[in-house]
């Protein structure tokens, strides 16, 4: 029996310094004065997480456990309703699923995008906050907890649905509720980084990704705009922010009354190896107290 127990005393002490079912837990939280509803997409090849789909009030955040390698999008869908038929669709940040969940569709454009891969290069988690797709609302990633890389907060805090220019303008009534990108709003190839400019060196940034990276430099403003808007941490969870500033804008007297039929474990943290140390001291002691057990 002794032997039998300290086995699995060591089976479990492994397990938890190697293994780990989930590498991360992402925190994310409505911070806007008006009605939120997340929506999560998992990359090819990744393990799926759920919800894909949830609704956050003013004030509200919930938490989700991230599987270990786990790469892909988290955004905020905007002014969202159901019809009489229970069709689910909202007006900015929609996944086309029809549904509360959006079970594998992604954001389409224009939304803020804060994009994971887990456990990438060298064991670092890699994230940002992309507006290349356009910007539907405020967002920030902050890391706690981690290890090297630079584990600093990324995204764009600002808020510019307001500011945006005419020509990526979207808009419901008089409002501006969302900011095209400029591939998005003229499909042309030096702004959509395609064809003869898919490279470094043919795309440049335009004076519509600046008016992006002006108001959110550590956001992606461009296909190639990684120097200042790629971060790194290990180890650590994750706060997605939505209104990290609060802000009044979008739909804000009553969103939900909106007509609108017009992508291998981490390394250890230091919680886990003193627990692992924890553990090791006990499987010592009872070594010691049983010598004559055959382990």
């Amino acid at each position: 029996m002794a032997t039998l127990q300290l086995s699995l005393v060591l089976a479990t002490f492994f397990l938890q310094l190697f293994s780990g079912v989930h590498s991360s837990t992402f925190t994310i939280v409505n911070k806007c004065s008006y009605t939120v509803w997340p929506g999560v997409l998992s990359g090819a090849g990744t393990p799926p997480i759920s919800p894909t789909g949830f609704i956050l009030q003013p004030g509200e955040s919930t938490s989700i456990s991230i599987p270990t390698s786990w790469s892909g999008r988290i955004w905020g869908r905007t002014i969202c309703t159901q019809d009489t038929s229970g069709k689910f669709s909202c007006l900015t940040g929609d996944c086309g699923s029809s549904m509360l969940e959006c079970s594998g569709g992604g954001a389409i454009p224009p939304a803020s995008l804060a994009e994971f891969t887990l456990n990438g290069a060298g064991g670092l988690d890699f994230y940002d906050v992309s507006l290349v797709d356009g910007y539907n609302l405020p967002m920030m990633i902050s890391p706690t907890g981690g290890t090297g890389g630079n584990c600093t907060s990324a995204g764009c805090a600002a808020e510019l649905n307001g500011d945006c220019p005419l020509e990526l303008k979207v808009v419901d009534g008089s409002e501006g509720v969302a900011c095209k990108s400029a591939c998005d709003a003229f499909r042309d190839p030096q702004y959509c980084c395609s064809g003869a400019y898919a490279t470094p060196n043919t795309c440049k940034p335009s004076s519509y990704s600046q008016f992006f990276k002006t108001a959110c430099p550590t956001a992606y403003s461009y296909a190639y705009d990684d120097g200042s808007s790629t971060f790194t941490c290990a180890g650590a969870d994750y706060t997605i922010t939505f209104c990290p500033s609060p802000s009044a804008s979008v739909k804000s007297s009553n969103p939900m009354a909106v007509d609108i039929s017009s992508a291998g474990p981490h390394p250890a943290s230091s919680a886990l190896i003193g627990g692992a140390i924890a553990t090791l001291a006990v499987v010592a002691s009872l070594l010691r107290i049983m010598p004559n057990f055959d382990i």
